[in-house]
């Protein structure tokens, strides 16, 4: 979700002996980063040019072993980022892994963010935020039953970097 120009997933992929055995659905809303992302993406990798918040781009590519929500927490409200936690599940196969990133500006809130997934179900596999290191990397795997998919959820409201919010 809001995939940018897919570097997470198009740069992992470039070269890598199995790269051919995934399927990937990248969404993003920006015109010109979907065009950079389908100048360089595999044909096992489709880009979706499209609101990344509405569960509706997800239809036909869930439940999904492995969710990116990398640069997505920073430009949302806190509820919403507990909002779209609740949420992931119904986005994820058995045993899904999501991968997650936030900065670790004060307030820190990847401390809630991580309870947040725990409360969701979530198994927290690894956390990564070095002292010093301004951002945070979490790995966490559905460890109950998946939601059903709701076509018509919203993850969130997209409101831009929380560095700028008055």
């Amino acid at each position: 979700m809001c995939a940018g120009q897919g570097h997470d997933v198009i740069g992992a992929l470039d070269g890598h002996p199995r790269a051919a055995e995934v399927q990937a659905r990248l969404v993003e809303l920006d015109p010109q980063n979907c065009a950079a992302a389908r100048a360089n993406a595999p044909a096992n990798v489709e880009i979706v040019c499209g609101d990344a918040s509405a569960a509706l781009v997800y239809s036909g590519a869930v439940p999904a072993d492995v969710v990116l929500a990398n640069g997505v927490f920073g430009n949302i409200s806190d509820a919403d980022i507990e909002h779209t936690v609740n949420t992931l599940p119904s986005l994820c196969a058995p045993n899904a892994t999501v991968v997650w990133t936030r900065h670790r500006r004060p307030p820190d809130v990847t401390p809630a963010i991580r309870d947040w997934f725990a409360t969701a179900g979530f198994d927290e596999v690894a956390f990564e935020g070095p002292d010093g290191f301004i951002f945070g990397v979490g790995v966490h795997r559905l460890s109950r039953d998946p939601d059903p998919f709701a076509p018509e959820a919203r993850l969130f409201e997209f409101v831009g970097s929380d560095q700028t919010w008055p």
